[in-house]
Protein backbone atom coordinates (compact mmCIF):
# COMPACT_ATOMS: atom_id res chain seq x y z
CA UNK A 1 0.00 0.00 0.00
CA UNK A 2 1.23 3.90 -0.75
CA UNK A 3 2.28 5.58 2.07
CA UNK A 4 0.73 8.46 3.36
CA UNK A 5 2.75 11.57 1.48
CA UNK A 6 4.34 11.35 -1.33
CA UNK A 7 8.15 11.96 -1.46
CA UNK A 8 10.38 12.80 -4.34
CA UNK A 9 13.60 12.14 -5.27
CA UNK A 10 15.78 14.85 -6.72
CA UNK A 11 18.33 14.85 -9.39
CA UNK A 12 21.28 14.77 -7.32
CA UNK A 13 19.56 11.85 -5.32
CA UNK A 14 18.76 9.62 -8.41
CA UNK A 15 20.97 6.98 -9.47
CA UNK A 16 21.72 5.07 -12.27
CA UNK A 17 19.52 1.61 -12.32
CA UNK A 18 17.16 3.11 -9.70
CA UNK A 19 13.93 1.11 -10.51
CA UNK A 20 10.17 1.92 -8.91
CA UNK A 21 7.38 0.28 -10.59
CA UNK A 22 3.59 -0.05 -9.90
CA UNK A 23 0.88 -2.94 -10.33
CA UNK A 24 -2.46 -2.64 -11.40
CA UNK A 25 -5.86 -4.93 -12.65
CA UNK A 26 -8.00 -3.44 -15.86
CA UNK A 27 -11.68 -3.35 -15.18
CA UNK A 28 -13.87 -2.65 -16.72
CA UNK A 29 -14.76 0.57 -14.71
CA UNK A 30 -11.29 2.13 -16.09
CA UNK A 31 -12.36 1.61 -19.46
CA UNK A 32 -15.13 3.39 -19.37
CA UNK A 33 -13.69 6.12 -17.33
CA UNK A 34 -10.76 6.30 -20.08
CA UNK A 35 -13.85 6.19 -22.63
CA UNK A 36 -15.49 9.23 -20.70
CA UNK A 37 -12.34 11.49 -20.33
CA UNK A 38 -11.53 11.20 -24.02
CA UNK A 39 -14.64 10.19 -25.89
CA UNK A 40 -12.92 7.26 -27.24
CA UNK A 41 -15.88 5.13 -27.89
CA UNK A 42 -14.01 2.07 -29.60
CA UNK A 43 -16.60 -0.73 -29.25
CA UNK A 44 -13.30 -2.97 -28.98
CA UNK A 45 -12.77 -0.89 -25.40
CA UNK A 46 -16.99 -0.51 -24.21
CA UNK A 47 -19.55 -2.75 -25.81
CA UNK A 48 -18.58 -6.43 -24.35
CA UNK A 49 -21.02 -7.89 -27.05
CA UNK A 50 -18.62 -6.39 -29.74
CA UNK A 51 -16.03 -7.45 -28.39
CA UNK A 52 -16.76 -11.08 -27.45
CA UNK A 53 -16.98 -11.40 -31.23
CA UNK A 54 -14.18 -9.27 -32.27
CA UNK A 55 -11.34 -9.27 -29.35
CA UNK A 56 -11.38 -13.20 -28.25
CA UNK A 57 -13.70 -12.84 -26.23
CA UNK A 58 -12.56 -9.73 -23.95
CA UNK A 59 -13.03 -5.64 -23.90
CA UNK A 60 -9.31 -4.70 -24.55
CA UNK A 61 -7.39 -1.52 -23.08
CA UNK A 62 -6.66 1.59 -25.52
CA UNK A 63 -2.66 1.29 -25.93
CA UNK A 64 -1.82 4.04 -24.51
CA UNK A 65 -3.37 3.21 -21.09
CA UNK A 66 -0.51 1.24 -20.41
CA UNK A 67 1.26 4.25 -20.92
CA UNK A 68 -0.52 6.51 -18.49
CA UNK A 69 0.59 4.13 -16.07
CA UNK A 70 3.95 5.54 -17.05
CA UNK A 71 3.00 9.15 -16.08
CA UNK A 72 1.62 7.97 -12.63
CA UNK A 73 4.78 6.31 -11.62
CA UNK A 74 7.04 9.12 -13.24
CA UNK A 75 4.80 11.79 -11.11
CA UNK A 76 4.46 10.29 -7.79
CA UNK A 77 7.40 7.86 -7.01
CA UNK A 78 10.54 8.29 -9.01
CA UNK A 79 11.04 10.94 -9.71
CA UNK A 80 7.54 11.59 -7.78
CA UNK A 81 6.43 15.60 -7.07
CA UNK A 82 8.03 18.67 -9.14
CA UNK A 83 8.82 16.16 -12.38
CA UNK A 84 8.33 17.95 -15.88
CA UNK A 85 7.73 15.08 -18.49
CA UNK A 86 9.51 15.80 -21.36
CA UNK A 87 9.45 12.95 -24.02
CA UNK A 88 8.62 9.19 -24.44
CA UNK A 89 8.83 6.54 -26.95
CA UNK A 90 6.68 3.49 -26.07
CA UNK A 91 5.95 0.33 -28.28
CA UNK A 92 2.78 -1.77 -27.32
CA UNK A 93 3.56 -5.47 -28.17
CA UNK A 94 0.43 -7.00 -26.97
CA UNK A 95 -3.02 -6.54 -26.38
CA UNK A 96 -4.31 -5.67 -22.85
CA UNK A 97 -7.47 -7.25 -21.92
CA UNK A 98 -9.77 -6.95 -19.06
CA UNK A 99 -8.85 -8.60 -16.17
CA UNK A 100 -5.16 -8.49 -17.04
CA UNK A 101 -2.78 -7.42 -14.12
CA UNK A 102 -0.29 -5.61 -15.74
CA UNK A 103 2.97 -4.28 -13.55
CA UNK A 104 5.14 -1.51 -14.96
CA UNK A 105 8.73 -1.14 -14.26
CA UNK A 106 10.68 1.62 -14.77
CA UNK A 107 14.67 1.79 -14.64
CA UNK A 108 17.22 4.78 -14.79
CA UNK A 109 19.56 4.45 -17.72
CA UNK A 110 20.74 8.17 -17.90
CA UNK A 111 21.23 11.50 -16.33
CA UNK A 112 22.46 14.79 -17.86
CA UNK A 113 23.64 17.03 -15.15
CA UNK A 114 23.28 19.94 -17.33
CA UNK A 115 19.60 20.15 -18.47
CA UNK A 116 18.32 18.01 -15.07
CA UNK A 117 16.85 15.11 -17.57
CA UNK A 118 17.03 11.91 -16.23
CA UNK A 119 15.95 9.04 -18.79
CA UNK A 120 13.94 6.25 -17.88
CA UNK A 121 13.08 2.49 -19.68
CA UNK A 122 9.46 1.31 -19.17
CA UNK A 123 8.83 -2.03 -19.06
CA UNK A 124 5.30 -3.35 -18.88
CA UNK A 125 4.08 -7.02 -18.26
CA UNK A 126 0.97 -9.09 -17.68
CA UNK A 127 0.31 -11.68 -15.50
CA UNK A 128 1.90 -14.40 -17.16
CA UNK A 129 5.17 -12.35 -17.39
CA UNK A 130 4.54 -11.59 -21.30
CA UNK A 131 5.79 -8.05 -22.37
CA UNK A 132 2.79 -6.13 -23.24
CA UNK A 133 4.90 -2.62 -23.80
CA UNK A 134 8.37 -1.25 -23.56
CA UNK A 135 9.65 2.55 -23.80
CA UNK A 136 11.66 5.16 -23.31
CA UNK A 137 10.66 8.33 -21.27
CA UNK A 138 12.94 11.31 -20.22
CA UNK A 139 11.93 13.82 -17.17
CA UNK A 140 13.31 16.98 -15.85
CA UNK A 141 13.94 15.72 -12.20
CA UNK A 142 12.77 18.27 -9.49
CA UNK A 143 16.04 20.01 -7.70
CA UNK A 144 14.28 20.75 -4.29
CA UNK A 145 12.98 17.72 -2.02
CA UNK A 146 9.40 17.45 -1.40
CA UNK A 147 7.40 15.70 1.14
CA UNK A 148 3.72 16.51 0.26
CA UNK A 149 0.64 13.76 1.76
CA UNK A 150 -1.20 12.13 -0.40
CA UNK A 151 -4.16 13.55 -1.75
CA UNK A 152 -7.11 11.08 -1.88
CA UNK A 153 -8.00 9.83 -5.50
CA UNK A 154 -11.09 12.04 -6.96
CA UNK A 155 -14.03 9.99 -7.39
CA UNK A 156 -15.02 9.24 -10.90
CA UNK A 157 -18.52 8.15 -11.13
CA UNK A 158 -19.42 7.09 -15.13
CA UNK A 159 -23.31 7.30 -16.15
CA UNK A 160 -23.03 3.77 -17.95
CA UNK A 161 -26.49 3.21 -19.26
CA UNK A 162 -26.51 -0.96 -20.27
CA UNK A 163 -29.57 -2.50 -18.22
CA UNK A 164 -32.44 -1.65 -21.20
CA UNK A 165 -31.02 -2.98 -24.19
CA UNK A 166 -31.76 -6.56 -23.48
CA UNK A 167 -34.97 -5.92 -23.46
CA UNK A 168 -35.37 -3.89 -26.73
CA UNK A 169 -33.10 -6.90 -28.15
CA UNK A 170 -35.60 -10.00 -27.11
CA UNK A 171 -38.50 -7.75 -28.73
CA UNK A 172 -36.65 -8.14 -31.93
CA UNK A 173 -37.87 -11.63 -32.25
CA UNK A 174 -41.81 -11.12 -30.73
CA UNK A 175 -44.43 -10.01 -32.67
CA UNK A 176 -44.98 -6.49 -32.08
CA UNK A 177 -48.22 -5.84 -30.33
CA UNK A 178 -50.92 -3.45 -31.74
CA UNK A 179 -51.04 -0.49 -29.01
CA UNK A 180 -54.22 2.08 -28.37
CA UNK A 181 -51.67 5.31 -27.67
CA UNK A 182 -54.42 7.34 -26.28
CA UNK A 183 -54.49 10.98 -27.03
CA UNK A 184 -51.09 11.80 -28.78
CA UNK A 185 -51.61 15.39 -28.76
CA UNK A 186 -47.83 16.84 -28.29
CA UNK A 187 -44.52 16.55 -29.84
CA UNK A 188 -43.22 13.98 -27.06
CA UNK A 189 -46.00 11.70 -26.88
CA UNK A 190 -46.58 11.27 -30.54
CA UNK A 191 -42.36 11.31 -31.38
CA UNK A 192 -42.64 8.23 -28.83
CA UNK A 193 -45.18 6.25 -30.25
CA UNK A 194 -43.43 6.50 -33.96
CA UNK A 195 -40.00 5.50 -32.43
CA UNK A 196 -41.64 2.64 -30.91
CA UNK A 197 -42.85 1.67 -34.27
CA UNK A 198 -39.51 2.07 -35.90
CA UNK A 199 -37.79 -0.13 -33.46
CA UNK A 200 -40.23 -2.59 -34.03
CA UNK A 201 -41.90 -2.15 -30.90
CA UNK A 202 -45.18 -1.78 -31.16
CA UNK A 203 -47.67 -0.95 -33.95
CA UNK A 204 -49.62 2.18 -32.50
CA UNK A 205 -53.26 3.13 -32.96
CA UNK A 206 -53.19 6.74 -32.62
CA UNK A 207 -56.40 7.49 -30.31
CA UNK A 208 -57.37 11.35 -30.47
CA UNK A 209 -58.66 14.48 -32.35
CA UNK A 210 -57.75 13.30 -35.99
CA UNK A 211 -56.74 16.83 -37.78
CA UNK A 212 -54.74 17.52 -34.91
CA UNK A 213 -52.86 14.53 -34.63
CA UNK A 214 -52.14 15.28 -38.33
CA UNK A 215 -51.12 18.52 -38.17
CA UNK A 216 -48.92 17.89 -35.10
CA UNK A 217 -47.28 14.85 -37.27
CA UNK A 218 -46.61 17.37 -40.35
CA UNK A 219 -45.21 20.48 -37.91
CA UNK A 220 -42.62 17.83 -36.37
CA UNK A 221 -41.87 15.45 -40.21
CA UNK A 222 -43.08 12.20 -38.26
CA UNK A 223 -44.58 9.91 -40.32
CA UNK A 224 -47.62 8.42 -39.12
CA UNK A 225 -49.13 7.50 -42.72
CA UNK A 226 -49.30 3.55 -41.63
CA UNK A 227 -51.30 4.16 -38.59
CA UNK A 228 -54.66 3.77 -38.01
CA UNK A 229 -56.50 6.78 -36.37
CA UNK A 230 -59.50 6.16 -34.13
CA UNK A 231 -61.00 10.34 -34.01
CA UNK A 232 -62.14 11.31 -30.37
CA UNK A 233 -63.36 14.68 -29.65
CA UNK A 234 -61.02 15.45 -26.43
CA UNK A 235 -59.04 13.46 -24.28
CA UNK A 236 -61.44 11.87 -21.68
CA UNK A 237 -62.81 10.29 -24.89
CA UNK A 238 -59.01 9.64 -26.18
CA UNK A 239 -58.96 7.58 -22.46
CA UNK A 240 -62.26 5.47 -23.06
CA UNK A 241 -62.31 4.82 -26.65
CA UNK A 242 -58.23 3.36 -26.04
CA UNK A 243 -59.48 1.30 -23.15
CA UNK A 244 -62.44 0.27 -25.04
CA UNK A 245 -60.07 -0.63 -27.79
CA UNK A 246 -58.48 -2.84 -25.38
CA UNK A 247 -61.14 -4.25 -23.78
CA UNK A 248 -62.51 -5.78 -26.99
CA UNK A 249 -59.21 -7.36 -28.33
CA UNK A 250 -58.27 -4.74 -30.99
CA UNK A 251 -55.35 -3.35 -29.55
CA UNK A 252 -52.93 -5.61 -26.67
CA UNK A 253 -51.18 -2.96 -24.83
CA UNK A 254 -52.37 0.66 -23.98
CA UNK A 255 -50.17 3.76 -24.21
CA UNK A 256 -50.71 7.16 -22.30
CA UNK A 257 -50.11 10.37 -24.51
CA UNK A 258 -50.38 13.75 -23.88
CA UNK A 259 -53.43 13.44 -21.51
CA UNK A 260 -52.94 13.29 -17.47
CA UNK A 261 -52.11 9.94 -15.93
CA UNK A 262 -55.32 9.96 -13.89
CA UNK A 263 -57.55 10.76 -16.84
CA UNK A 264 -56.15 7.56 -18.26
CA UNK A 265 -56.43 5.03 -15.12
CA UNK A 266 -59.90 6.76 -14.52
CA UNK A 267 -61.11 4.89 -17.53
CA UNK A 268 -58.83 1.47 -17.38
CA UNK A 269 -60.30 1.36 -13.79
CA UNK A 270 -63.84 1.36 -13.91
CA UNK A 271 -65.67 -1.80 -12.91
CA UNK A 272 -67.95 -2.30 -15.64
CA UNK A 273 -65.90 -1.21 -18.81
CA UNK A 274 -61.99 -0.63 -17.39
CA UNK A 275 -59.24 -3.65 -17.65
CA UNK A 276 -59.53 -4.46 -14.01
CA UNK A 277 -58.61 -8.45 -12.89
CA UNK A 278 -58.63 -9.88 -9.76
CA UNK A 279 -55.49 -8.20 -8.90
CA UNK A 280 -55.25 -4.61 -7.33
CA UNK A 281 -53.26 -2.48 -10.30
CA UNK A 282 -50.24 -0.88 -9.50
CA UNK A 283 -47.13 0.98 -11.09
CA UNK A 284 -43.75 -0.42 -11.35
CA UNK A 285 -40.74 1.71 -12.41
CA UNK A 286 -37.88 -0.18 -14.41
CA UNK A 287 -34.55 1.83 -13.22
CA UNK A 288 -31.35 1.72 -14.73
CA UNK A 289 -29.43 3.18 -12.38
CA UNK A 290 -25.87 3.78 -12.85
CA UNK A 291 -24.16 3.18 -10.06
CA UNK A 292 -26.36 0.15 -9.54
CA UNK A 293 -25.06 -3.52 -10.53
CA UNK A 294 -28.57 -4.46 -11.79
CA UNK A 295 -32.10 -3.24 -12.99
CA UNK A 296 -34.17 -2.12 -10.05
CA UNK A 297 -38.07 -2.37 -10.06
CA UNK A 298 -39.30 0.01 -7.63
CA UNK A 299 -42.92 -0.46 -6.56
CA UNK A 300 -45.40 1.84 -6.52
CA UNK A 301 -44.68 4.83 -6.84
CA UNK A 302 -47.95 6.26 -8.96
CA UNK A 303 -51.22 4.67 -8.48
CA UNK A 304 -51.47 3.36 -5.18
CA UNK A 305 -50.90 6.30 -2.18
CA UNK A 306 -51.52 4.68 1.06
CA UNK A 307 -52.11 0.64 0.84
CA UNK A 308 -52.43 -1.45 3.29
CA UNK A 309 -51.73 -4.58 4.01
CA UNK A 310 -53.44 -6.72 0.98
CA UNK A 311 -53.05 -4.11 -1.59
CA UNK A 312 -49.07 -4.42 -0.70
CA UNK A 313 -49.85 -8.22 -1.31
CA UNK A 314 -51.05 -7.27 -4.86
CA UNK A 315 -48.13 -4.76 -5.46
CA UNK A 316 -45.35 -7.46 -4.25
CA UNK A 317 -46.75 -10.27 -6.44
CA UNK A 318 -47.31 -7.79 -9.43
CA UNK A 319 -43.68 -6.95 -9.32
CA UNK A 320 -42.53 -10.30 -9.22
CA UNK A 321 -44.13 -11.55 -12.11
CA UNK A 322 -43.07 -8.90 -14.04
CA UNK A 323 -39.39 -9.45 -12.89
CA UNK A 324 -40.30 -13.12 -14.09
CA UNK A 325 -40.95 -11.69 -17.51
CA UNK A 326 -37.89 -9.56 -17.56
CA UNK A 327 -35.90 -12.98 -17.51
CA UNK A 328 -35.15 -12.72 -13.23
CA UNK A 329 -35.68 -16.61 -12.07
CA UNK A 330 -36.14 -15.76 -8.29
CA UNK A 331 -36.19 -11.85 -7.73
CA UNK A 332 -34.68 -10.64 -4.66
CA UNK A 333 -37.64 -8.45 -3.15
CA UNK A 334 -36.59 -5.75 -0.27
CA UNK A 335 -39.52 -4.56 1.78
CA UNK A 336 -38.79 -0.99 2.74
CA UNK A 337 -38.95 0.86 5.70
CA UNK A 338 -36.94 3.82 7.70
CA UNK A 339 -35.82 1.48 10.05
CA UNK A 340 -34.49 -2.81 9.50
CA UNK A 341 -36.03 -3.28 12.98
CA UNK A 342 -39.60 -4.43 13.28
CA UNK A 343 -41.75 -1.68 15.66
CA UNK A 344 -45.37 -0.93 16.30
CA UNK A 345 -44.38 2.49 15.85
CA UNK A 346 -43.95 2.04 12.19
CA UNK A 347 -46.54 0.66 10.43
CA UNK A 348 -44.44 -0.16 7.70
CA UNK A 349 -42.28 -2.47 9.51
CA UNK A 350 -44.71 -4.44 10.83
CA UNK A 351 -46.24 -4.78 7.27
CA UNK A 352 -42.91 -5.83 6.35
CA UNK A 353 -42.33 -8.40 8.28
CA UNK A 354 -46.29 -9.74 7.46
CA UNK A 355 -45.11 -9.95 3.76
CA UNK A 356 -42.35 -12.03 4.48
CA UNK A 357 -44.30 -14.37 6.59
CA UNK A 358 -46.88 -14.41 4.07
CA UNK A 359 -44.21 -15.28 1.54
CA UNK A 360 -42.87 -18.29 3.63
CA UNK A 361 -46.86 -19.46 3.92
CA UNK A 362 -47.04 -19.50 -0.29
CA UNK A 363 -49.58 -16.63 -0.29
CA UNK A 364 -46.73 -14.27 -2.39
CA UNK A 365 -44.64 -16.30 -4.37
CA UNK A 366 -41.98 -16.77 -7.00
CA UNK A 367 -39.33 -14.49 -5.05
CA UNK A 368 -36.98 -14.19 -1.73
CA UNK A 369 -38.57 -11.56 0.49
CA UNK A 370 -36.65 -9.50 3.02
CA UNK A 371 -38.13 -6.88 5.30
CA UNK A 372 -38.12 -4.11 7.07
CA UNK A 373 -34.70 -3.13 5.29
CA UNK A 374 -33.83 0.81 5.30
CA UNK A 375 -32.65 1.83 1.76
CA UNK A 376 -29.14 1.49 2.26
CA UNK A 377 -29.16 -2.26 3.39
CA UNK A 378 -31.34 -2.82 0.70
CA UNK A 379 -29.23 -1.62 -1.86
CA UNK A 380 -25.76 -1.71 0.06
CA UNK A 381 -24.25 -4.91 1.29
CA UNK A 382 -21.52 -3.46 3.50
CA UNK A 383 -24.50 -1.42 4.93
CA UNK A 384 -25.70 -4.64 6.50
CA UNK A 385 -22.81 -6.07 7.63
CA UNK A 386 -21.93 -3.29 9.53
CA UNK A 387 -25.79 -3.31 10.93
CA UNK A 388 -24.94 -7.03 11.50
CA UNK A 389 -28.32 -7.87 9.18
CA UNK A 390 -27.73 -11.47 7.06
CA UNK A 391 -29.57 -11.18 4.29
CA UNK A 392 -29.94 -13.14 0.80
CA UNK A 393 -31.47 -9.82 -0.29
CA UNK A 394 -29.64 -6.92 1.27
CA UNK A 395 -27.24 -5.00 -1.01
CA UNK A 396 -28.48 -7.18 -4.10
CA UNK A 397 -31.96 -6.69 -4.22
CA UNK A 398 -34.04 -6.59 -7.43
CA UNK A 399 -36.98 -4.86 -6.45
CA UNK A 400 -38.21 -2.41 -3.93
CA UNK A 401 -41.67 -2.35 -2.39
CA UNK A 402 -42.05 1.37 -0.77
CA UNK A 403 -44.28 2.00 2.27
CA UNK A 404 -46.27 4.19 0.19
CA UNK A 405 -46.80 6.60 -2.72
CA UNK A 406 -44.82 9.64 -1.37
CA UNK A 407 -41.93 7.67 -0.38
CA UNK A 408 -42.06 5.50 -3.98
CA UNK A 409 -42.27 8.74 -5.52
CA UNK A 410 -39.48 10.50 -3.95
CA UNK A 411 -37.28 7.67 -3.98
CA UNK A 412 -37.36 7.00 -8.07
CA UNK A 413 -37.13 11.10 -8.18
CA UNK A 414 -34.39 11.02 -6.53
CA UNK A 415 -32.53 8.18 -8.32
CA UNK A 416 -33.58 9.96 -11.45
CA UNK A 417 -32.14 13.52 -11.25
CA UNK A 418 -29.25 12.69 -8.22
CA UNK A 419 -28.43 9.55 -9.22
CA UNK A 420 -28.65 9.79 -13.31
CA UNK A 421 -31.06 6.79 -13.28
CA UNK A 422 -33.76 6.21 -15.99
CA UNK A 423 -36.81 4.97 -15.13
CA UNK A 424 -39.37 3.38 -17.56
CA UNK A 425 -42.90 3.00 -16.19
CA UNK A 426 -45.38 0.59 -16.55
CA UNK A 427 -48.95 -0.53 -14.76
CA UNK A 428 -49.56 -3.46 -14.31
CA UNK A 429 -52.13 -5.88 -12.60
CA UNK A 430 -54.22 -5.04 -15.60
CA UNK A 431 -55.74 -7.16 -18.51
CA UNK A 432 -52.83 -5.66 -20.52
CA UNK A 433 -49.68 -3.55 -19.94
CA UNK A 434 -49.96 -0.05 -19.37
CA UNK A 435 -47.19 2.14 -20.47
CA UNK A 436 -46.67 5.43 -19.20
CA UNK A 437 -44.53 7.57 -20.13
CA UNK A 438 -43.65 11.47 -19.50
CA UNK A 439 -42.38 14.28 -21.88
CA UNK A 440 -39.20 14.46 -19.83
CA UNK A 441 -38.49 10.55 -20.32
CA UNK A 442 -35.37 10.08 -22.62
CA UNK A 443 -36.22 8.56 -25.95
CA UNK A 444 -34.03 5.25 -24.15
CA UNK A 445 -36.64 5.56 -21.32
CA UNK A 446 -39.47 5.55 -23.70
CA UNK A 447 -38.44 3.03 -25.70
CA UNK A 448 -37.78 0.86 -22.61
CA UNK A 449 -41.00 1.41 -21.32
CA UNK A 450 -42.37 -0.28 -24.62
CA UNK A 451 -40.45 -2.98 -25.15
CA UNK A 452 -41.12 -4.01 -21.48
CA UNK A 453 -44.64 -3.95 -22.42
CA UNK A 454 -44.14 -5.83 -25.55
CA UNK A 455 -42.58 -8.27 -23.45
CA UNK A 456 -45.61 -8.56 -20.65
CA UNK A 457 -47.77 -8.37 -24.05
CA UNK A 458 -46.17 -12.20 -25.06
CA UNK A 459 -46.32 -13.37 -21.67
CA UNK A 460 -50.10 -12.71 -21.63
CA UNK A 461 -50.85 -13.77 -24.98
CA UNK A 462 -48.94 -17.35 -24.09
CA UNK A 463 -50.96 -17.36 -20.87
CA UNK A 464 -53.94 -17.04 -22.80
CA UNK A 465 -54.54 -13.68 -19.92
Amino acid sequence: MPGPTLQNKTFDEIKIGDTACIKKTLTREDLEEFAALTGDLNPSHINEKYAASHNSGALTAQSIWSGLLTTTILGTELPGPGTVYVSQKLDFLKTIKSGDTITLTIKAKDKNPDTKVVDFDCLCQNQNDEIVMTGTASVIAPSEKVTIPRTETPEIIVKTYNKYENFIEKCGELESPVTAVAHPCDESSLRAAVMAFEEDLIVPVLVGPEERIKNLADEYELDISGFKLVNTPHSHASAAEAVRLVRSGECEVLMKGSLHTDELMSSAVKHDTGLRTERRVSHAYIMDVPTYHKTLIVSDAAINIYPVLDEKVDICQNAIDLAHILGVETPKVAILSAIETVTSKIQSTVEAAALCKMSDRGQITGALLDGPLAFDNAISRQAAEVKGIKSEVAGDADIMIVPDLEAGNMLAKQLTFLGRAEAAGIVLGARVPIVLTSRADSVRTKLASCAVATLMAHSYRNANI
